[in-house]
C-alpha cells in the first residue's frame, strides 16, 4: 500500500487511466497513511469518508471512459480555502467552526476535474507567519531532520501543512498561497515544488482573505511537472473576482521538458545579502552552473529597490490585513463573545479570536492607515512597490527570467524564532519582492545543507509567462536530481 502513496502526481495519474489500481485504493492507501501521520498535524481536519466517496465517483466516471485530467487524485487543500460543507478557519479561533454554504473557485475547478479531497491542512493563522506556529490548532512538524537531531524543525509557512503532507507523502499535492513566500519558503524547507503564479491567474474568490492585492494561490507538489498538472487545473478566469486575469489558461506540463537553450537568465546582484550563508551562496552558483550547461546565457542585473521590499512588504501587507480583518466582529459568524454593551462585545470577540501574530500585524496596519501616518508610510510603502515593479520591467528587457535563492537558510527549530518577529519576517527577504511586483515564482529543491536539510532555487518570470518557469524548473530539477527524502521517524 506504500507504493500508492510515494508516486509522483503524474505516475499516479498515468495508473489509474491503465487501471493497474482504482481510486478507491490510492485513496485508502493516503487516508492510511495521514492516520499514522498525526504527530506532524499536517492535517486538522480529516475527511476520510468524503474522500472516499469521491474516489468510487471518480472510479465509476473512469469506467464510463468520462474522467477528468485530475479524475481520481487524492489532494490535501490549505484551510484558507473555502470547502462546501466542511469546516474551514483559516487556522484562526475567531472562524470557530465555520462550515461554508459554497466552494472556492480554486477547490471548485479542482473537483470539477476529478479530484478527491482528502482534508484540509494546517497554516499559520490567516496565513500570517513564516514557521506555521500561528495556527489555533498547533505548529506542524517538518517531516525531516538534521542529521544526528532529534530536534522538531519548521516545514515553513504560511503553508507548512501543504509542504509537510507533500514530503510526507500524505496526498500526492496540495493547494497552498503565497502572500510574500508562503508557498516558496515552505517548499524550499521541505524538499518541494512550489509555485506561485502571476497575480490574477488563480481566482481569490472563496479564500480567506489576508492582504488582497498579494494573495495568490498555487500548488505545492513532488515535481516540477506535478506542479504544472495542478497548476493547469487551478486556474482559469473567474467574473466573481474582479482581480482574475481574463486570459486563457496555457497548457503547463507541455512547457516541461522543453529545450531551455538561449534563454537569458538575470542574477540580481542585490540578491548576495550580507551575512548569508555560504552553502546558499554555493548552491546559487551551483544552479548558475546548471543553467549554462543547458544552455542559457548568464546576464548579472540590478534591481535597486530590492532593499526596500522587506519594509514597504510589511506595511502593505498589514494595512490590508488591518481592512479584511475588520469584518471579523462576532456579530454574522465564527466566534461571539458577550460584552456589557456592541463596543465591549466587539473588543472581547477579537481579543480571544485573533492570535498574537495577527493582533500585531493588525494594529501595524491600523497605525500607517491612521491620520497624519498614513502618507508617511502606506503611501511611501507603495510608492516603492511601484519602484520594485519597475526594477523587473527594466531587467526583463534584458533577460528571460530571474535565479535567486528560495530562503536566507534551511529550516530552522521550533520555537527558534518565536520571540523575534524581524528575525521571522526575514525569512521572506527573497520572496516578497515578487508578490510586489505581481510576478509569478517557483521554488525547486536543488540540494541539501551540511545537516542534510533541503535547499531551494527560486526562479522568477515575467507576468504570465509560467510556461518559461516550467521549462527552466525542469532543467534545473533534472540537473539537480534531488532524491532526498526525510528519514521516516513519524
Amino acid at each position: 500500500m506504500s507504493s500508492f502513496t510515494t508516486m509522483t502526481l503524474k505516475a499516479a495519474l498515468e495508473g489509474l487511466e491503465s487501471k493497474a489500481f482504482s481510486s478507491e485504493e490510492l485513496t485508502r492507501a493516503h487516508v492510511e497513511a495521514i492516520e499514522a501521520a498525526r504527530s506532524l498535524n499536517a492535517y486538522i481536519l480529516e475527511t476520510p469518508e468524503k474522500a472516499l466517496d469521491m474516489a468510487k465517483a471518480s472510479d465509476a466516471r473512469r469506467a464510463k471512459g468520462e474522467a477528468g485530467p485530475l479524475d481520481g487524485a487524492p489532494l490535501g487543500i490549505k484551510d484558507l480555502f473555502c470547502t462546501e460543507g466542511v469546516r474551514s478557519t483559516a487556522c484562526s479561533n475567531i472562524l470557530g467552526n465555520f462550515v461554508p454554504t459554497y466552494e472556492s473557485t480554486v477547490t471548485a475547478n479542482l473537483w470539477r476535474d476529478g479530484a478527491v479531497m482528502l482534508g484540509k491542512l494546517n497554516m499559520d493563522e490567516f496565513a500570517m507567519g513564516s514557521s506555521n506556529e500561528t495556527s489555533a490548532f498547533g505548529p506542524v512538524v517538518n517531516p525531516w531532520r538534521s542529521e544526528g537531531s532529534n530536534a522538531k524543525l519548521t516545514p515553513g509557512g504560511s503553508s507548512g501543512g501543504s509542504a509537510a503532507a507533500v514530503a510526507a507523502e500524505l496526498c500526492l499535492g496540495a493547494t497552498a498561497t503565497d502572500t510574500g513566500g508562503s508557498i516558496r519558503q515552505p517548499a524550499a524547507f521541505t524538499g518541494t515544488v512550489g509555485i506561485k503564479p502571476t497575480y490574477g491567474r488563480c481566482s481569490r474568490w472563496g479564500v480567506v482573505a489576508f492582504a488582497s492585492s498579494l494573495d495568490q494561490a498555487g500548488p505545492i507538489a513532488r515535481t516540477v511537472e506535478d506542479a504544472a498538472i495542478l497548476l493547469r487545473s487551478m486556474a482559469g478566469h473567474d467574473p466573481k473576482d474582479s482581480t482574475s486575469l481574463p486570459v486563457e489558461t496555457p497548457d503547463f506540463p507541455s512547457f516541461v521538458g522543453k529545450s531551455v537553450k538561449g534563454l537569458r537568465i538575470g542574477i540580481p546582484k542585490e540578491y548576495r545579502v550580507d551575512g548569508m550563508p555560504a552553502e546558499i551562496e554555493k548552491l546559487w552558483e551551483q544552479g548558475i552552473a546548471w543553467l549554462k550547461e543547458a544552455g542559457c546565457e548568464i546576464v548579472e542585473v540590478s534591481l535597486p529597490h530590492t532593499k526596500y521590499a522587506l519594509p514597504a512588504y510589511y506595511i502593505v501587507a498589514p494595512a490590508e490585513a488591518s481592512s479584511n480583518l475588520a469584518r471579523y466582529d462576532g456579530m454574522r459568524y465564527g466566534l461571539r463573545e458577550e460584552g456589557a454593551n456592541l463596543i465591549e462585545t466587539y473588543e472581547n470577540t477579537r481579543a480571544a479570536g485573533f492570535g498574537t501574530e495577527v493582533k500585531r500585524r493588525i494594529l501595524i496596519g491600523t497605525y500607517v492607515l491612521s491620520a497624519g501616518y498614513y502618507d508617511a508610510y502606506y503611501l511611501k510603502a507603495l510608492k516603492v512597490r511601484r519602484r520594485i515593479a519597475d526594477d523587473f520591467d527594466q531587467a526583463f528587457e534584458k533577460v528571460d527570467a530571474l535565479l535567486t535563492p528560495t530562503a536566507p537558510s534551511a529550516a530552522f527549530g521550533l520555537g527558534e524564532n518565536a520571540d523575534d518577529p524581524v528575525a521571522m519576517y526575514l525569512n521572506d527577504i527573497f520572496t516578497v519582492t515578487v508578490n510586489l511586483a505581481g510576478l509569478p515564482g517557483m521554488s525547486i529543491p536543488a540540494g541539501v545543507d551540511a545537516n542534510g536539510l533541503p535547499l531551494g532555487l527560486q526562479l522568477i518570470g515575467k507576468a504570465l509567462d509560467e510556461g518559461t518557469l516550467f521549462s527552466l524548473g525542469g532543467a534545473l530539477e533534472k540537473a539537480a536530481d534531488f532524491k532526498a527524502k526525510p528519514a521516516k521517524w513519524w
